[in-house]
């Protein structure tokens, strides 16, 4: 299976198919920057999973390798983030995807930046492949997300006429991703001893998508309110019993409503 891809500015023919992860090829192995990523990634998932939104067939994953076969050479390039709505074949562990092959292309590829240049997307759009490149030119990525976690920056890239185009987000500051029907958007605060922003998920109505520590202190709190209530009934029914007998009247021996 195999399709055909001119790239504008270096004029390349590129041909692009799609063949399973050779088994004696060995992905790189790229380290994660720094825990703060393995963070951010897990918290994104989390909601998800917790909403009910994850499905059997979908494939979300981490610093996972996304492979293509471009002018007979395979490549491999690991986004920190991604998410593919449907693949082929449901297994327990993967080592690798393969769009087309495999699955679906990947709907949302998400970058989180360490380090001031951006080395990790690399902005190129010229053969060999940077993951930009990759995403924009060969995978086909409709959305592309770059979050610089420091200072809460997010870009928002959707692939337009082969090209990503930035987007800006609604009064909000949020993007809506019509494929998973949620919001996208940054959030400042504390999770796991981590205190900063995070990309986080809203529902339709602006809802925002709890993660497990927070649904655990929303259901306190309702527990709480709960208590409260029923503790307030049983002070007004005591003190209506105090009042009736206060009137002489036995609240055991009321005698029925005409």
């Amino acid at each position: 299976m195999a399709t055909q891809l001119s790239e504008a500015k270096s004029q390349t023919e590129l041909v692009i198919s799609w063949e399973a992860l050779p088994k004696d090829f060995k992905l790189e192995d790229e380290p994660v920057e720094n825990t703060g990523q393995l963070l951010l990634a897990g918290a994104l998932r989390e909601s998800l999973e917790i909403s009910g939104f994850i499905q059997p067939q979908m494939l979300i994953a981490s610093n996972f390798g996304l492979c293509a076969t471009v002018n007979g050479q395979f490549i491999a390039k690991a986004p920190d983030w991604v998410y593919v709505p449907s693949v082929n074949e449901v297994v327990g562990t993967r080592k690798s995807y393969t769009p087309n092959l495999e699955g679906n292309i990947p709907a949302i590829a998400i970058e989180f930046l360490s380090d001031a240049e951006g080395g990790e997307y690399s902005v190129k759009r010229t053969y060999p492949p940077g993951k930009w490149f990759f995403y924009e030119q060969i995978l086909q990525i409709p959305i592309y997300i770059v979050f610089e976690p420091d200072g809460g920056l997010l870009e928002y890239y959707q692939l337009e006429n082969q090209r990503y185009e930035l987007k800006q987000p609604d009064e909000n500051g949020r993007h809506w991703i019509d494929v998973m029907g949620l919001f996208l958007g940054t959030w400042q605060g504390t999770k796991e001893a981590r205190t900063g922003y995070w990309l986080r998920w809203w529902d339709q109505a602006g809802n925002l998508l709890p993660w497990a520590v927070e649904q655990i202190e929303q259901e306190r709190q309702r527990a709480e309110q709960e208590r409260q209530r029923a503790e307030q009934e049983r002070q007004q029914k005591e003190r209506l019993i105090a009042y009736l007998q206060s009137q002489g009247i036995d609240p055991d021996n009321l005698p029925p409503f005409q």
